[in-house]
């Protein structure tokens, strides 16, 4: 194990057929594999699935965020789910301006997410709520940027959602907002300069990535 990956802290507790992991330390690039690991293993093992506690959690990037989107799919798969029981502002800053967060809980939880304490004030989780409800109204324009992403480069549907991940982090863009200038460019708009140069260096990095493999060897 890296030294990287045994900042990784994992903690778990059985709560009926659920099971509760609590992770602390960064959650990205060099750490990702033990997360993987980690999370793989306790999915097998539990009952309906897992209840992340991530308040924790210092750090979290792409790297961290797939591992988090890899492993809620294979819950789907095996007839479970995912959810957050807890989160920091790290976590959440990446699942609200990559428009995920809808997919691991609903608007009810918004106040434990937002690490608010009873009597807190209530336009926060007013707000919070307002963004959840945003992001579930835009998952068509992402969805269908991954459709664009997947038809134009021959990806696969999770190095696509990688690609448009990559590209919203690198150019500090909304992850909707990168999907709508995606679309729009298939009917003649241009896409802003730095969109493009790191959508071609994302495309370039999934491709070389084992994963990538399945996708172009036709």
């Amino acid at each position: 194990m890296s030294a990287r990956a045994s900042l990784l802290g994992v903690e778990t507790r059985h709560r009926g057929d659920r099971t509760l992991v609590a992770l602390s330390g960064p959650l990205g690039a060099g750490t990702e594999q033990a997360l993987l690991e980690n999370l793989t293993q306790f999915l097998r093992t539990s009952g309906t699935g897992l209840d992340l506690d991530l308040s924790q959690v210092d750090h979290c990037d792409c790297a961290g965020l797939n591992v988090l989107l890899s492993t809620r799919r294979r819950a789907l798969d095996e007839g479970k789910s995912i959810s957050l029981h807890a989160s920091s502002p790290a976590v959440r800053g990446v699942l609200l301006d990559t428009d995920t967060l809808p997919l691991f809980t609903g608007a009810g939880s918004a106040a434990r997410l937002t690490g608010s304490t009873p009597g807190a004030d209530d336009e926060d989780v007013r707000a919070e709520i307002g963004q959840l409800r945003e992001a579930m109204q835009t998952r068509p324009v992402i969805d269908l940027a991954r459709g664009t992403l997947m038809a134009s480069f021959r990806l696969t549907p999770e190095d696509a959602w990688t690609v448009l991940v990559a590209v919203s982090q690198r150019t500090n863009t909304k992850l909707r907002q990168v999907a709508h200038d995606l679309v729009h460019a298939v009917t003649g708009e241009g896409l802003p300069d730095d969109t493009r140069r790191q959508l071609a260096v994302a495309v370039a990095e999934v491709r070389r990535a084992p994963s990538a493999s399945a996708s172009t060897a036709d």
